[in-house]
């Protein structure tokens, strides 16, 4: 769920690709590299690393496959069940990496890793399965509100919504004035699931959202309050028109585009999102963007400071699992982890020196925010088994569209099991 444009190359193509990796016969080690920085600037902080480990490994060379980010949903499976999978690939963890881990293709590098995994925190846990370790995070993430501070000064919201009813009363206002109050991407239905993820870590206590994912169970009654939450929601209009058929990150036409150019006050989404944007206008956005928190939900048994979120990262396959453990390292070292902070496409890096080199203000309270939470859920799609996540998307993607009860994602959840 991070930056996205263009698909660069087709199935065909990617096939062709994914087989790459191997031993020359003049001792020459090819990698493929896949991952989802298809736009600016990250696109251009890869490659340039990409470039920078070969200077230095003259014996390694890596194929760089950047792929748009919902593309790679169904393309890291099909890959894995090949013959010849990506020797490097983008991964988001959790048990969404547990399930790939079952295809056999997956490598454990927790050999290649011990003496630097430390380094990166404990966010390097959520790509470890069953105390083994299968990839490497470069950074984490939490979901919340980015929006347009000019739209809400128009519309005469003084301050950031901090409850439901004061969020309600946004989008009211913003209403009168004439402004869309929230874009949301139901075309690529994991945007339309954070409603439902952050309701239900507003309406569930630590250890009942624990539970429920880790047993693939969202029978409890905090969930089914969850999945009305977002049902009442959706029946006070907040969103834009069309709003099923829009798209995420694609376009100024994208959700993320509407805010980025002044035709929607704002987006519930993730720390990536603001470099999104600015990849979508000739705006400087710096001083018209504010971030918020999603909204304490009254009588909820959730922790107000907690929050969904995750991270992203990349995982090895086995043919070359020591080279690219040595090139993960690579990625994770102060330098890259600077500028991946510099160019806002990172707001939570996973080193402590690159956190030092954060300036703006609002990716700062972004920082403060993972930093202080009681604690971070992991995006209900990744957290559960990949079948189990995708029943969860599309059952709340049915929500949206106006099919559903407050039960269907919890029975949707339980029929994938």
């Amino acid at each position: 769920m991070a930056v996205s444009a263009v698909a660069i190359l087709s199935m065909g193509a990617l096939a062709a690709c994914a087989g790459d990796g191997a031993d020359s016969a003049d001792g020459t080690t090819t990698l493929t590299f896949w991952h989802n920085g298809t736009a600016e600037p990250i696109l251009s902080i890869w490659q340039d690393a990409v470039d920078e480990y070969e200077k230095a490994n003259p014996d390694i060379t890596i194929d760089v496959v950047p792929i748009q980010n919902e593309d790679l949903e169904t393309k890291i499976p099909l890959a894995l069940s090949s013959d010849s999978p990506p020797d490097i690939y983008f991964s988001r963890g959790g048990g969404q990496l547990a399930t790939q881990v079952q295809s056999g293709q997956v490598a454990d590098i927790s050999e290649f890793t011990s003496d630097w995994l430390g380094d990166l925190g404990t966010a390097t846990e959520n790509w470890a399965v069953d105390g083994v370790q299968y990839g490497v995070p470069y950074t984490s993430q939490v979901v919340g509100f980015w929006y347009r501070t000019d739209l809400f000064e128009q519309a005469g919201i003084t301050g950031a919504p901090t409850t439901m009813t004061e969020l309600h009363d946004a989008v009211d206002k913003l209403k009168a004035a004439g402004i869309a109050p929230i874009a949301v991407g139901g075309k690529d239905r994991w945007p339309d699931a954070f409603y439902y993820n952050t309701f239900a870590v507003r309406e569930c206590d630590e250890d009942t959202l624990k539970k429920g994912l880790a047993e693939a169970d969202l029978s409890d009654e905090c969930f089914t309050k969850a999945g009305q939450d977002v049902i009442d929601f959706i029946a006070t209009e907040p969103f834009q028109e069309g709003f099923n058929g829009t798209p995420a990150q694609q376009g100024a036409g994208s959700s993320a585009g509407l805010v980025a150019n002044g035709q929607a006050a704002m987006e519930l989404q993730g720390t990536w999102d603001k470099s999104v944007m600015q990849g979508l206008t000739d705006t400087d956005l710096d001083p018209l963007l504010g971030w918020f928190p999603f909204p304490a939900v009254e009588g909820g048994d959730g922790d107000p400071s907690a929050t969904l979120g995750g991270g992203d990262g990349f995982a090895c396959t086995q043919e070359h699992a020591e080279e690219c453990a040595d090139f993960l390292e690579f990625l994770s070292n102060d330098d890259i982890q600077t500028k991946l902070v510099e160019s806002e496409v990172v707001a939570i890096p996973v080193k402590e020196a690159a956190a030092a080199t954060i300036s703006d203000p609002v990716m700062k309270s972004v920082y403060d925010f993972n930093t202080d939470a009681a604690y971070v859920t992991t995006y209900f799609d990744v957290a559960l088994p990949t079948g189990a996540g995708s029943a969860l998307n599309d059952a709340v993607a049915n929500l949206f569209a106006g099919q559903g009860t407050a039960d269907s994602v919890a029975e949707a959840v339980k029929a994938a099991k």
